[in-house]
């Protein structure tokens, strides 16, 4: 009895996947879903594209409201597609416009979080781990004067500078971020190596030159 009843389910569902094949239900299921897909990858670029005009509006007229509306595109983008990194790192850019520090902090976590990482190139994975190095800072030194509790985890900064400079060894700024962070931590040649790596860069980069001239008057 359950062989017939099992055979008859098994000659139902090749009539079945017969009659789809025959009318190419499948290709054109995969095709359609390939379709949707790519619109909202493009939908999600359109979406960057504009916000990326709004914040260098804003930055160029010093106007919040355009920020804002960079950071409602970024955001559009994101729902379309939460896996393109750029993205997120508009939505911190234009965050940390308005100065919201923290929240920006967030957005260049989720860009380089597994998820988005992988669409990232060296350059503007070097220039993401900066930037969150810079916004650690800010984040820190913001908590210190609100209620004198704050802390930055100066490892993690140091940690996303040195492979900021690993990907990207040309990135003068973050050379003597990193410089910085190593003189605050009185680690005197550490900060002279990595400000003599942003002169060999860039031999009129100011802050490097006082940098070492710092640490010479220290000795």
């Amino acid at each position: 009895m359950w062989f017939d009843i099992l055979l008859q389910v098994a000659m139902i569902l090749s009539f079945v996947f017969m009659f789809l094949w025959m009318h190419d239900v499948p290709r054109k299921f995969f095709i359609n879903l390939h379709f949707r897909r790519n619109r909202s990858k493009y939908e999600a670029k359109r979406r960057f594209v504009r916000g990326a005009q709004l914040l260098a509006q804003a930055k160029s007229s010093n106007d919040l409201t355009l920020a804002k509306a960079a950071e409602t595109e970024a955001e559009a983008g994101i729902d379309l597609d939460p896996s393109d990194a750029v993205t997120h790192i508009l939505k911190a850019l234009a965050l940390d416009f308005q100065g919201f520090k923290t929240s920006a902090l967030s957005s260049i976590d989720a860009a380089l979080s597994p998820l988005a990482i992988k669409s990232l190139s060296d350059e503007e994975r070097a220039d993401a781990l900066f930037k969150r190095a810079e916004l650690r800072l800010e984040v820190s030194r913001i908590g210190r004067r609100l209620d004198d509790s704050g802390g930055v985890d100066s490892s993690a900064v140091e940690e996303d500078l040195l492979e900021a400079v690993r990907l990207r060894p040309k990135n003068t700024k973050a050379w003597c971020l990193l410089g910085q962070c190593r003189e605050a931590k009185a680690m005197r040649e550490e900060a002279k190596a990595a400000f003599e790596e942003a002169l060999k860069v860039d031999p009129n980069c100011e802050t490097a030159r006082e940098g070492l001239d710092r640490l010479g008057s220290q000795a």
